[in-house]
């Protein structure tokens, strides 16, 4: 548990506000045996700025099945919400999954999470895409190597 802050990053006024925001976070998480299961929550406020505010949630259920040599399969689809949208436009809701691999790259074996998920939005804003496409490389960096 703990704060989320949203920096103003965005190149375009479509893309993003001028607005820092910020709320709070939350997550949980559970190992038994070959499977890794849990959720993140939070919501973010927009504070100060001139541009119009937000209010915006995140929900990340989790899931992952460990198979052997480091695949994976997982699922990890984002719900969101946009608490300031009417009607129908608050929520985008997918359903999917992919799969994983975990790497040893190196003398060291710096060890590298790679994935690729695809998700139907069952869920949409009117304007909002029907489908996501997730690919994800990670650098793992563990306290031994340092």
């Amino acid at each position: 548990m703990g704060p989320i802050f949203q920096l103003p990053t965005a190149t375009n006024d479509k893309l993003g506000s001028k607005n820092w925001g910020m709320g709070p976070s939350v997550v949980v998480l559970n190992i038994e045996g070959h499977w890794v299961y849990g959720a993140l929550v939070n919501n973010v406020f927009s504070i100060g700025g001139s541009d119009p505010t937000y209010r915006v949630g995140l929900l990340q259920p989790f899931v992952n099945y460990n198979l052997p040599d480091g695949l994976y399969l997982t699922a990890a689809p984002i719900i969101t919400a946009d608490w300031k949208a009417a009607g129908a436009d608050v929520w985008t809701v997918p359903l999917g999954g992919g799969m994983g691999k975990l790497w040893r790259l190196g003398s060291k074996g710096l060890p590298v999470n790679t994935q690729i998920q695809a998700f139907g939005n069952v869920v949409h804003p009117q304007n909002g895409p029907n489908w996501q496409l997730r690919l994800q490389v990670q650098v793992l960096l563990p306290k031994s190597m340092f």
